[in-house]
């Protein structure tokens, strides 16, 4: 079934049985407005903690909290009717023990009302993936570049390039995917890798940065939409979302300064009549 012709809200199953059909289609909301647009169009919208960067100017998506993936996750489950809804579980919400996980992923669907959760996937999070899904609470893996980790890798880097790198990329998905996860993102990592990855897994993969091998693919929307100067280099940009609001900003600027204020004249005729 194609993304235009769902009738119903997808759900974590309903993904995990497009492993190997049609490509899955994702991206990221943080608002009602961009959900509500995106929504017709994708199987899953990710609420990421990518949010504290795109839309809170933080320099990592460290710093995010789960008061903030709480707000954003309802503001995206308002906007979202028929997509699946999955919010990041934020960097030290899960890490420590499955009971800690699971509080805050229960609290996560609770408070938004979205579908699923996800995690970042290192081997150690088996335990933790297990723990949710026999618990209810359906899971997304995230394996290769692992963006809360990026202060322990060096920055936002391709991973896998070595063997080792390569076979714990490997074990990570496989973990994860032993573990329960209905689907896995699999982030900045080539395409031999990715292949091997989709092949060696029965849930969905979901590629960002990791080649066509995959069974879908999301993008960080504001970065698909042209939104900021740069981007990363496997970003292919649909829009020019900067250009488009920086010319209607100067038109408007333009006009305040010239006294021909936005909608002036039709005042003017309301009074009159």
């Amino acid at each position: 079934m194609s993304a235009q012709k769902k009738t119903k809200r997808q759900t974590a199953a309903s993904i995990t049985a497009r492993k190997g059909g049609e490509p899955i289609v994702g991206l990221t909301a943080y608002d009602a407005p961009t959900a509500a647009l995106l929504d017709p169009h994708c199987d899953l919208i990710l609420v990421g903690d990518s949010v504290g960067m795109v839309v809170h100017g933080l320099p990592s998506t460290v710093g995010v909290t789960m008061e903030m993936m709480i707000l954003h996750g309802q503001a995206v489950m308002r906007g979202a009717a028929q997509s699946l809804v999955v919010v990041d579980m934020p960097f030290g919400s899960y890490e420590s023990d499955p009971r800690q996980a699971f509080a805050n992923a229960s609290r996560l669907l609770i408070e938004t009302g979205a579908g699923a959760v996800k995690i970042e996937a290192g081997t150690y999070t088996a335990e933790i993936i297990s723990f949710l899904t026999e618990r209810g609470i359906p899971v997304m893996g995230h394996v290769g570049l692992r963006p809360q980790s990026s202060n322990v890798t060096g920055g936002f880097k391709a991973v896998g390039r070595s063997d080792e790198e390569w076979r714990q990329v490997l074990a990570e998905a496989e973990a994860a995917d032993r573990a329960g996860a209905f689907a896995l993102v699999v982030e900045g990592v080539d395409e031999l890798l990715a292949r091997n990855i989709t092949e060696s897994v029965e849930a969905p993969t979901i590629g960002i940065g990791a080649s066509s091998a995959c069974d879908g693919q999301i993008l960080v929307t504001p970065d698909m939409l042209g939104l900021f100067d740069w981007t990363p280099k496997f970003v292919r940009k649909f829009g020019n979302l900067r250009s488009d609001i920086t010319s209607a900003v100067e038109a408007y600027a333009e006009a305040v300064r010239d006294r021909r204020f936005p909608g002036d004249e039709e005042v003017y005729r309301l009074r009159r009549n």
